[in-house]
């Protein structure tokens, strides 16, 4: 199984960047897909997450700023992140969680807001 991210960089306090993450291989049935982030000296945590259905969850940090969605057909899901503060860089990790309750997790994507 492969996660596989794109769409990190460098932006602007104030800009936006979006984020998109494919899972393929010998998946058996992907049931959540989300985003976590680990800032510099953090622990990782939540960012947003989407059932299969498209019931979603935000960190409360998110405020608005941010919209995870899915495609189920592509196993892929996407973040959009828009108003970007200095205090959201961080290195970006997608993460899967199979039917079997199995989780699989990207190689990350780095994102730096510049103030």
């Amino acid at each position: 199984v492969q996660v596989v991210e794109s769409g990190g960089g460098l932006v602007q306090a104030g800009g936006s960047l979006s984020l998109s993450c494919t899972a393929s291989g010998s998946i058996f049935s992907i049931v959540t897909m989300g985003w976590y982030r680990q800032g510099p000296g953090k622990s990782r945590e939540l960012v947003a997450r989407i059932s299969r259905d498209g019931n979603t969850i935000y960190a409360d940090f998110v405020q608005g700023r941010f919209t995870v969605s899915r495609d189920n057909a592509k196993n892929t899901v996407y973040l959009q992140m828009n108003s970007l503060r200095p205090e959201d860089t961080a290195v970006y990790y997608c993460n899967v969680v199979s039917s079997l309750r199995v989780d699989y997790w990207g190689q990350g994507t780095p994102v730096t807001v510049s103030s």
